[in-house]
């Protein structure tokens, strides 16, 4: 029962879904920190349109009270109309430079606008497949950790009709040796180290008492003897 209680364990620790959750996780977080500098990218690009299209409309305003004026016939000085007449031209150049800026900035934000759509919609599948395998790893677990606990109140059970003594001396071997405290003597090997036990240690078992608890000498397991012991 402790050896299927172990492997319960490892089956919930290496359940595929966590590799996958794990990747997947990674590959989300990548796309997150994309996506919010798209956003950064597109705000930016929004401020600076609406600086550039202030700019536009501030000239264009200009140019119409400069020429609202020359239409006006209130400058009568030659050198006045003519000043006046070089700044209309001067800020119809100007408006046109700042319109071409903010053509230029709107392309570059309906790019920006275009990726964080993208994004947006990659996050969104990948989300949905972490979502999935969440969904499947934490099934495949509960079922697992269900079975666990069946096993444990088997294990219980089991223990129960153990002596106390033998009992807590098979629990600190079974602490002491990665989670086995008694191994099957096969063929005069233990199966606990995997070592064969010499003519000396088996003289000794084979005259132990049927109720007796023998040890590996080698790994000072607890030694289970079967038919198959090789006595």
């Amino acid at each position: 029962m402790d050896v299927r209680l172990q492997q319960l364990a490892h089956k919930r620790r290496s359940l595929p879904e966590h590799a996958e959750i794990e990747s997947l996780t990674k590959d989300l977080s990548q796309l997150k920190d994309l996506l919010v500098a798209s956003q950064t990218e597109e705000g930016d690009c929004a401020r600076e349109q609406t600086k550039a299209e202030q700019d536009v409309d501030q000239v264009r305003q200009r140019a119409a009270r400069d020429q609202q004026r020359l239409d006006s016939g209130t400058v009568s000085s030659p050198k006045d109309l003519e000043s006046l007449q070089r700044e209309i031209v001067s800020l119809a150049k100007r408006q046109g430079d700042l319109e071409d800026i903010v053509l230029e900035v709107m392309e570059r934000r309906e790019s920006a606008q275009e990726r964080v759509t993208e994004l947006t919609d990659r996050v969104a599948a990948v989300q949905a497949k972490v979502d999935d395998a969440t969904a499947r790893r934490d099934a495949a677990d509960g079922e697992l950790r269900a079975e666990a606990a069946a096993a444990t109140k088997e294990r219980e059970l089991i223990a129960a009709s153990v002596p106390a003594d033998l009992l807590k001396l098979y629990d600190k071997l079974r602490e002491q040796q990665g989670g086995i405290g008694a191994a099957r003597l096969y063929q005069r090997r233990c199966e606990g180290c995997r070592l064969e036990l010499n003519i000396t240690e088996l003289h000794e078992v084979r005259a132990a008492a049927p109720d007796a608890v023998v040890r590996c000498e080698n790994c000072r397991r607890i030694l289970v003897r079967t038919a198959d012991s090789g006595l």
